[in-house]
């Protein structure tokens, strides 16, 4: 009883920081988070051309395909180094850390998928929150210090869990219409770039990690690649470009299947 009263207490205070996040921003009418434009370079194409998650190692970039779910390892040029095949299904996003690959799957059995480089599931464990079962969609994961920080659909939030655990400890709450790739910026303390969009076009939002605060938002033209997973190194945004965007023919993005870098301008 006192684990599960200390959980409620955390997540609890969770919200509160968003939701205390909020309301001081809506005080602050004169001065709104700045929304910023982006300028999107296309790098390579991904190995299988359907990348829908991203996640950055000194080595490289891990990239999951969507539709097979196989993780494949390119250095920063595209060269091809590792591929492991995982168990998830319609991979949506990926994380990498503590050794593992990360796979968030959007599709049944959903949930997380931890797999070794050999290819061997370690684990697979639902979203919390939900029914044991099944914990619903994700369209990104990251893996920071121990910590998976998770885009839960079901949820309708960034939720941080403990990676050895699967305790959720906290939670930003998040209300635009598409939410996807997510990455870490360790600059200042800490933030969570997270991917957005809706049958328009698609954009960026940066939230404060310890409080749930927006910092700022960005906005991507027709022009540019779309945006799907996301991932932070050495101060660029990467990101990859799966070709299918909610409201879209497949394929409309003229660089569907690229990884691309972007620049917040």
């Amino acid at each position: 009883m006192n684990s599960r009263r200390e959980f409620l207490t955390t997540v609890g205070v969770g919200l509160l920081g968003a939701r205390m996040g909020a309301v001081r921003q809506a005080g602050q009418a004169a001065a709104p988070p700045p929304v910023r434009g982006v300028k999107t370079t296309p790098l390579f194409k991904s190995p299988e051309g359907y990348p829908n998650g991203v996640a950055a190692t000194p080595e490289g970039l891990w990239i999951a395909e969507q539709k097979s779910d196989v993780a494949h390892l390119v250095d920063f040029h595209g060269k091809p180094l590792k591929s492991v095949k995982t168990e998830s299904k319609n991979t949506s996003g990926l994380g990498f850390g503590d050794g593992y690959i990360w796979m968030a799957a959007n599709a049944a059995p959903q949930g997380i998928f931890q797999t070794d480089l050999g290819a061997k599931t370690v684990s697979h464990r639902q979203i919390p929150l939900g029914p044991p079962e099944n914990g619903g969609g994700c369209h990104g994961v990251e893996y920071v210090d121990g910590k998976l920080w998770i885009a839960a659909l079901r949820l309708r939030s960034i939720l941080r869990v403990d990676a050895k655990t699967w305790q959720p400890e906290f939670m930003i709450p998040y209300s635009v219409p598409r939410a996807h790739g997510i990455a870490w910026d360790a600059r200042a303390g800490g933030a969570i770039w997270m991917v957005t969009g809706d049958e328009h076009g698609a954009g960026l939002i940066k939230y404060d990690a310890t409080t749930g605060r927006t910092l700022e938002t960005a906005q991507f033209a027709e022009t540019d690649c779309d945006p799907h997973g996301l991932a932070w190194h050495d101060g660029v945004l990467y990101s990859c470009d799966a070709g299918i965007h909610p409201g879209w023919t497949e394929n409309k993005s003229p660089t569907h299947g690229y990884i691309f870098r972007i620049d917040i301008v």
